[in-house]
């Protein structure tokens, strides 16, 4: 029987287990969005994870979210992320880069330039963003016209060049968490009648194309996708999920993806198991628990339903995980207050195993 502990081939990049560190975010970038020491520190202590998955990373400037948040976009950043790949590889690990753009997530403030959130559709987030001059309410995005969209696509593809340049094993796309390629999934925030919306299929285009944008780029080996579907984060509303994400993994299928990531969530158990069965590539699962995904949670990797588990917010103060979670304890109890901000050192402190 396979286990979480057994090696996987990932379309050609051997990881050492089917333990997966999930992405998540930090707000730790150093000036310009670069990758700082502390980021090299952070990941290179996870390095014993079968696959490490960064925290979110922008494909361009207008695509940030939140403070502090790093890009892949300059010359600049892609120098600061080769130290960090350096430094996991040399531990033994492998990396993907998270490329995330927030969409209508974000407010003008963070953005350089005059440059203003955008989006599908001109709707505004609920809520408010943290800045760094205190919380915003959101705007209204900017809509994309179609020339701003295809201009997009291309910015993921030239992110995932860099990437590939900064010395990643490939590239995670984040279609998840309410930010803009779920935006353009969902039908609360594209209300668009064109060609990138106005039915379940038109809906799930801009993300379709986007993966094709960039396996054509650096390799369907090096490409991956992550999804979430009916996740109501960011204000989402995805009432009937299923037939856009069955649609949207019925395109990407045949390109021959590293793997799909699939953040579950609440009573779509029934849905992540067609989709697991639709795919036939590498399928990795961030499981529904009611807190940290614990080591109970890797029987789904016995059950058959995944091939890799991902486990947030426990590789937190657990960066040794694989190890704690083969020897059933003790586990560090994660903390958020002390894993905030770029002198945070909650990622860095933490008790080892052996201690």
């Amino acid at each position: 029987m396979t286990t979480v502990f057994d090696p996987i081939d990932l379309a050609g990049t051997q990881l050492a287990n089917r333990i997966a560190m999930a992405p998540m975010t930090r707000s730790r970038a150093g000036e310009g969005g670069t990758a700082t020491d502390l980021v090299t520190e952070y990941y290179t202590q996870r390095a014993s994870a079968g696959l490490i998955i960064t925290e979110g990373i922008q494909p361009s400037p207008v695509g940030q979210g939140y403070p502090s948040t790093p890009g892949l976009h300059s010359a600049e950043q892609i120098a600061s992320w080769r130290k960090v790949t350096d430094s996991v590889h040399a531990a033994g690990g492998r990396i993907f880069a998270q490329l995330m753009h927030a969409g209508r997530i974000g407010h003008p403030v963070l953005l350089p330039d005059g440059l203003v959130p955008v989006g599908p559709s001109p709707v505004a987030a609920p809520g408010q963003v943290y800045t760094h001059v205190g919380p915003k309410d959101f705007v209204e995005p900017h809509e994309l016209t179609d020339a701003e969209v295809r201009s997009t696509i291309a910015d993921f593809a030239t992110a995932a060049r860099n990437a590939v340049e900064a010395g990643f094993d490939g590239v995670e796309l984040h279609g998840a968490n309410g930010y803009l390629i779920h935006q353009f999934l969902a039908p609360n925030t594209n209300l668009r009648e064109d060609a990138w919306g106005g039915s379940d299929e038109a809906r799930t285009r801009f993300a379709v194309e986007v993966v094709k944008a960039v396996v054509a780029e650096i390799g369907p080996e090096r490409t991956a996708l992550r999804i979430s579907p009916s996740n109501p984060y960011n204000g989402i509303e995805e009432p009937a999920p299923d037939a856009v994400y069955t649609a949207l993994v019925r395109e990407i299928e045949p390109l021959g993806l590293a793997y799909l990531h699939v953040l579950e969530g609440v009573e779509i158990r029934e849905l992540t198991l067609a989709l697991r069965k639709q795919f036939t590539g590498t399928f990795v699962l961030n499981v529904l628990t009611e807190g940290p995904t614990g080591p109970e949670d890797h029987t789904v990797i016995d059950d058959g339903i995944a091939d890799i588990v991902s486990y947030g917010a426990l590789f937190l103060a657990n960066p040794d995980l694989p190890a704690r979670l083969k020897a059933g304890g003790p586990f560090n109890t994660p903390d958020a207050t002390t894993f905030f901000g770029g002198d945070a050192k909650g990622y860095t402190d933490y008790a080892p195993l052996d201690a």
